[in-house]
């Protein structure tokens, strides 16, 4: 069974996707740790309900410390074997891109390379899906690597924009397409 370490900023949907498909036996792995560096992230409230190891860290927390060796050294402890990024609004940094290479999995809401990078992230996609006129969008699921949103794809999931979309609809029907693909192209990956 594969052991998953979630990073996450917010509200974890990717956390709660992936926790249920291991419940339910979808995936033959299980969430092991949830690390976030927001301490009012309503993640680590979900993780503590379910009984998961769930850690903050950041600058406060951890001032004039390397947060990077520490959670690559926590992930290490927990003996994770993939780390999924839900909602994690910090750069991945050099020590765990190389400690877990090709091990580290994001879902973003556009189909890349199209809206992407530094900033390209939530409601800020959206609004510039829709800005530019596009027909339609989707979601990427790929490895992380040193650099925003250009690691190697895994999984890309399109939607067609209904000629009335709205920012806030396409959001939430990129949402629902996200947490199919997300289960999808784990299913790819964990045997």
């Amino acid at each position: 069974m594969k052991r998953i370490g979630i990073l996450s900023s917010h509200n974890g949907s990717g956390f709660d996707t992936i926790q249920n498909a291991c419940e339910n036996n979808e995936l033959n792995a299980q969430v092991v740790l949830v690390i976030s560096n927001n301490s009012n992230a309503q993640v680590l409230q979900k993780a503590q309900r379910k009984n998961i190891p769930n850690f903050i860290i950041n600058s406060k927390k951890y001032p004039d410390e390397n947060l990077d060796k520490i959670i690559t050294d926590m992930m290490l402890e927990f003996k994770v074997d993939y780390i999924f990024l839900s909602g994690y609004m910090k750069k991945i940094e050099e020590n765990l891109v190389k400690t877990f290479e090709n091990r580290i999995i994001n879902s973003h809401p556009a189909l890349l390379p199209k809206f992407g990078g530094k900033g390209m992230y939530g409601t800020n996609v959206h609004k510039a899906v829709i800005q530019a006129g596009e027909k339609k969008s989707g979601c990427t699921v790929h490895f992380v690597n040193e650099n925003y949103d250009e690691g190697k794809y895994i999984l890309q999931s399109e939607y067609i924009l209904d000629e009335n979309e709205t920012v806030e609809s396409l959001e939430n029907e990129i949402k629902k397409l996200e947490t199919i693909t997300i289960i999808n192209s784990l299913k790819t990956i964990i045997k």
